[in-house]
């Protein structure tokens, strides 16, 4: 077996907002937490259900040297918190925004997981630029 990957991004960005969430520095309400992620509430929903679920340690961007386990822990606390929030059964979307282009907001990777109500079958609005 492999020894786990050095990430190439720093393991805490001092004034990124999910880094001061994932080091207990801003009160949020956890939903679901590893030794790798944390997922809490969005504080401003899109959705009934909107749960994030990001990695303890600082990735801006997927492309940032994010090791595997980290990558597995994100995606796979997606079902346990869709069956925490109750959305299991129902259906949920997925989303991570990568990038300027894909609009990212936070610089940190994160995932949102959505649901909690019938959502309409487009997911994307390009700007009138593209």
């Amino acid at each position: 077996m492999a020894a786990p990957s050095k990430p190439t991004a720093d393991p805490t960005d001092p004034d990124c907002i999910f880094c001061k969430i994932a080091r207990g520095e801003i009160a949020t309400r956890v939903v679901y937490e590893t030794d790798l992620v944390i997922a809490f509430d969005d504080a401003h929903p899109q959705a009934p259900v909107h749960t994030l679920i990001i990695p303890k340690g600082h990735y801006a961007h997927l492309s940032d040297g994010m090791p595997d386990e980290v990558t597995t822990a994100v995606f796979s606390a997606v079902p346990v918190v869709a069956r925490i929030k109750g959305v299991n059964q129902s259906g949920y979307r997925i989303i991570v925004n990568n990038g300027p282009d894909a609009n990212q907001t936070v610089g940190h990777v994160h995932a949102h997981v959505l649901g909690g109500c019938p959502m309409t079958h487009g997911m994307i609005r390009f700007s009138e630029e593209s």
